[in-house]
This record gives C-alpha cells, sequence and structure tokens, in this order.
C-alpha cells in the first residue's frame, strides 16, 4: 500500500502507481536498446601478444583506458637474479622461450601463479612467464 492507501505494483517503487512505472525490462527495450559492451577487447594477434601486457582476464593498470577486461593490475617490480631468465610464451612445457631478461633487467609482475610470474620489461613488452625463482624484490 502507498501512503496514501492505494495499492501499489510489486516491484514498482514504493508510493507510485502502476501507471507511472516504466516498461519492463527485458532485452532489446527501453531507450539503450539492447544492453552489451563495445570497444577494444583482447582478441589479438601473436605479435601483439608479445607486446601488450593484456590477456582475456587481466591487464597492466596502464591499459584500464583502453581496454576491457575483469581486472587490472598494478605492476609489482621484480629484478632479474644473477644468470638472467628465460621469458616464455606461457607456462606449458616446451613453451616458446620468447628472449632472456638480462641480469638487473626490472621485471613488472602483474600475477604470480603456481610458481610461474607473468608480466613484462615495460608497458612496450615484451610479455611473458619468468620462472618466480628467478626474481628478486629490487633494493
Amino acid at each position: 500500500m502507498s501512503p496514501s492507501g492505494t495499492p501499489t505494483n510489486p516491484g514498482t517503487n514504493p508510493g507510485t502507481s502502476p501507471e507511472d512505472a516504466g516498461p519492463p525490462c527485458e532485452p532489446g527495450s527501453g531507450s539503450h536498446g539492447p544492453y552489451r559492451l563495445t570497444g577494444p577487447h583482447p582478441v589479438r594477434g601473436a605479435a601483439e601478444a608479445a607486446r601488450l601486457p593484456l590477456r582475456g582476464d587481466l591487464a597492466h593498470i596502464a591499459l584500464a583506458g583502453r581496454y576491457f577486461v575483469p581486472h587490472y593490475a598494478v605492476p609489482q617490480p621484480r629484478m632479474v637474479m644473477p644468470g638472467g631468465a628465460p621469458l616464455f610464451a606461457s607456462t606449458a612445457p616446451g613453451a616458446e622461450e620468447l628472449c632472456t631478461l638480462m641480469e638487473g633487467d626490472s621485471f613488472e609482475v602483474l600475477e604470480v601463479s603456481g610458481g610461474w610470474a607473468w608480466g613484462c620489461l615495460s608497458l612496450e613488452g615484451p610479455v611473458g612467464y619468468v620462472r618466480v625463482d628467478r626474481l628478486e624484490p629490487l633494493p
């Protein structure tokens, strides 16, 4: 019941009549049409995958205005230990080695999982996976 004593329609704001309610919310209805996210997305080629710190689930925080993903990470800088470290395209056995990170390089870690760190040397790449035991905190 509304304050004036008239019955209210469930699902509408209290104190309004059913005539005041807008159209039902259904996919494709309303002034905005079908609801969908548009714009750049992380579907890209292999060359760009090795260059941008961007996956379908996670991206470098600096890419937040350009790409939409569920999560963004602030990089945690780590230093490559003496002897360097291979940068891999994935964590799978036999994965392609993209390059070797040099001793003392600063690697921007965006995710750590299962003994691997995913990240980049810089926002422009290269991007890949490094064994966590080859990285140490910056001094």
